[in-house]
């Protein structure tokens, strides 16, 4: 039996990448999917026909994760749609590299806007309305390990979401709602593949003791995971889905 049927995800930034791996993964899984996207509207609406010719339920949401407004609309239309949420992916993000000593007031608050804010904002609705028994799941990276030249910021905000998933778990106690997140690795993604160089990329992929770039669908197993049954007893960790790079 499929514990996982008449369940609703929601997935932020799910129009491509790792976002539109974890959506296709948990509508396998038995999941109701919400699509949500910023402005990837072609994207979504072909992911939800994708996720549906495969025999899911999916509906395309449109929502700027850093407008505390959209956020709770986009819970609202989940739960008229579905009659509630049971799990929360914060997958929506975005990644400017620079050093620190030049990284511009734009860069800056955009990425805070998105990453940090973006998720606090999905992470406050979604601790008035998870149902019980429900996930969250975070997504951090493993650069809050390998703190590389670059990276400061995004880092930051980073591991910012790794310090509010600890506390949101405790938060929740006694609603059997569990909250973790996945930090993965260099994964061959277009925000990850952008702007690197073949030989770059092949020098990343080797750094891993399994010699290879993660791939969206390693990540997607492992949100499946702490999402599904098997990882009822997981919360308020991080998952560090990675290749063991550090």
């Amino acid at each position: 039996m499929n514990t996982n049927a008449n369940k609703m995800a929601l997935v932020t930034g799910a129009s491509r990448g790792i976002g539109a791996a974890v959506a296709e993964r948990l509508a396998r899984d038995g999941f109701t999917v919400v699509v949500n996207y910023a402005g990837s509207a072609d994207l979504a609406e072909a992911l939800v026909r994708k996720i549906e010719g495969a025999g899911g339920r999916a509906l395309a949401a449109q929502a700027d994760v850093s407008d505390p407004a959209a956020v709770r609309h986009m819970f609202d239309a989940a739960e008229a749609a579905f009659g509630g949420v049971d799990v929360l992916v914060n997958n929506a993000g975005v990644m400017t590299l620079s050093p620190i000593g030049e990284t511009d007031d734009a860069s800056f608050d955009r990425q805070v806007a998105i990453n940090l804010k973006g998720s606090f904002n999905t992470l406050r609705e979604a601790a008035k309305r998870l149902r019980p028994g429900g996930r969250i799941i975070n997504f951090s990276s493993s650069v809050v390990g390998l703190l590389q030249p670059g990276y400061g910021v995004y880092a930051a905000t980073k591991a910012a979401v790794e310090a509010i998933t600890s506390v949101l778990a405790k938060e929740l106690r006694g609603r059997t709602i569990t909250v973790n997140s996945v930090a993965p690795g260099p994964t061959a993604t277009d925000l990850f593949l952008n702007g690197k160089s073949p030989e770059l990329v092949d020098r990343l992929a080797k750094l891993a003791p399994l010699e290879r770039l993660g791939q969206p669908e390693d990540i997607a197993a492992s949100v499946a995971f702490l999402a599904g049954p098997d990882g009822a007893w997981i919360n308020g960790q991080t998952l560090r889905a990675n290749g063991g790079i550090i």
